[in-house]
């Protein structure tokens, strides 16, 4: 009885340490899947035959792209969610974690853009064309021949992109939400900067990472795009 007990305060630790990372794969699972969504209408405004939309498209990953990532989240948490009380939930955690996504969905997006872009360059222009010869519009020529191109051509990429979201998950301690990096800093707290205790939590984002990176490198190349 007296062994079980001794084991319980490592058990509860463990237990600590299994939430912050299933946080931190709730948040990227949600923040990639936005970013996707986000990034897929922010190519369609920089490809599109509208000056106003490529403008607009431009601008946004410009911008974005350009601003570190600890502002945009510093701007989420603290500017619009402290300071002018806007809340995505009434429960705090959850309106913190609502943020998060937020502030990294927002930025990963200009990303998933310009991977995507760098897709659609690689449609040769008579795709286009014949989408146009035979009636489809702008929209439905983008939608039917074009992305679904350019989304085989770019898997790699986006992989890339998806590895360096998780990665970034590590810094939305400044945004209020609790995941991996903030589990590592209590412990740190509260038994010391231990190598051990580093070594872990780098070998658990080493689990969430390198098995996306095989996986994207093996799909990237059974959708690879025969020309």
């Amino acid at each position: 009885m007296e062994s079980l007990l001794d084991f319980s305060p490592l058990a509860q630790e463990f237990t600590t340490i299994l939430t912050g990372f299933w946080s931190t794969i709730r948040l990227t699972l949600m923040s990639a899947l936005l970013a996707l969504i986000l990034g897929t209408v922010l190519v369609a405004m920089r490809v599109s035959p509208t000056p106003v939309l490529r403008a607009a498209g431009t601008f946004y990953v410009n911008i974005l792209r350009n601003t570190p990532l600890t502002l945009v989240l510093l701007l989420c948490a603290l500017g619009l969610s402290d300071t002018l009380q806007y809340t995505l939930s009434g429960d705090s955690p959850t309106n913190y974690y609502w943020w998060a996504v937020l502030g990294l969905s927002a930025y990963t997006a200009s990303f998933v853009c310009e991977a995507l872009r760098s897709g659609i360059n690689t449609v040769p222009n008579g795709q286009a064309e014949a989408a146009r010869a035979i009636g489809l519009t702008f929209t439905q020529s983008l939608r039917l021949v074009v992305l679904p191109q350019a989304f085989r051509s770019v898997i790699a990429p986006l992989g890339s992109i998806l590895i360096a979201l998780t990665k970034n998950t590590t810094i939305v301690i400044v945004a209020g939400y609790i995941e991996a990096s903030s589990v590592m800093k209590q412990m740190f707290d509260d038994y010391g900067g231990t190598l051990p205790i580093f070594m872990g939590f780098a070998a658990g984002y080493m689990v969430l990472t390198l098995p996306t990176g095989f996986f994207f490198g093996w799909l990237a190349k059974r959708m690879a795009v025969s020309r």
